[in-house]
């Protein structure tokens, strides 16, 4: 496949992926082993699309990043439960970054992250506001999306919710929360690859595929907190089954 259709096609997936509730990794394993995708500067090009949906993510929260930054006496909760709440995935990806990234793991992710979408729904009560004990416990679930297939915000949103927390903020908290977790894999990436990343070059398919994974995901942000003022996560947990078993059956 050409190049330049292989990059819009990975990086709308992955600006999709990354912040709706069904694992960009997961989805990024299956897309490339469904279509044949082969880029040749594969893990620069997936260094990037990260990078650009976290990019994504500072534009979009800005006026509530800068808030934070004026009033951090206000938004003192906030600031502990994202430091915090940062932890657990850290230390799970340091001891066990190495993790086994192969389409059957994705499958098996896929349908157990989909029980948690029901057992949070089901239990989900929406009368709490953030605190530093519920971001720190969202923080554990974000550890969860080290393993491919489970989604890191829909773990996350799923702990907001088991946590008590409305779905609309527990999503932003998702996204808030993700921003020193998504560029930390980036910037770690690029410092544990520096030879290979060096050798990489800004080409037209590296471009666009960033390009495309920033817009997608800005758009992306915008259209989940809408459909979370209404709806549940139940659609997406119904998606990931139905993906896990066409997976199977393609695969």
């Amino acid at each position: 496949m050409n190049d330049l259709i292989s990059a819009v096609i990975l990086g709308f997936v992955q600006g999709v992926t990354e912040l709706l509730p069904v694992s960009s990794s997961g989805h990024l394993i299956i897309v490339r082993d469904v279509l044949g995708i082969s880029l040749v500067d594969s893990l620069l090009f997936d260094v990037v699309l990260h990078l650009a949906t976290a990019l994504a993510i500072i534009v979009y929260f800005w006026s509530d990043i800068v808030e934070m930054f004026k009033n951090p006496k206000e938004k003192m909760v906030m600031w502990i439960a994202i430091i915090l709440g940062t932890i657990p995935a850290v230390i799970f990806g340091l001891l066990f970054n190495d993790s086994i990234r192969n389409t059957n793991v994705v499958v098996i992710s896929l349908i157990l992250g989909s029980i948690l979408f029901f057992v949070a729904e089901y239990f989900a009560k929406e009368d709490k506001i953030l605190s530093v004990k519920s971001g720190v416990g969202i923080g554990f679930f974000q550890a969860l999306a080290l393993i491919p297939g489970v989604s890191r915000s829909g773990a996350t949103i799923s702990g907001g919710l088991l946590f008590g927390m409305k779905r609309e903020e527990a999503a932003k908290f998702s996204f808030m929360l993700g921003i020193p977790v998504i560029l930390g894999a980036g910037f770690l990436e690029v410092i544990k690859s520096f030879d290979i990343l060096a050798g990489g070059s800004l080409d037209l398919p590296l471009i666009v595929g960033a390009v495309v994974s920033f817009v997608t995901a800005f758009f992306v942000i915008k259209y989940l907190l809408e459909y979370l003022r209404n709806h549940t996560l139940v659609v997406f947990g119904w998606y990931r089954i139905a993906l896990a078993i066409l997976v199977l059956i393609l695969l």
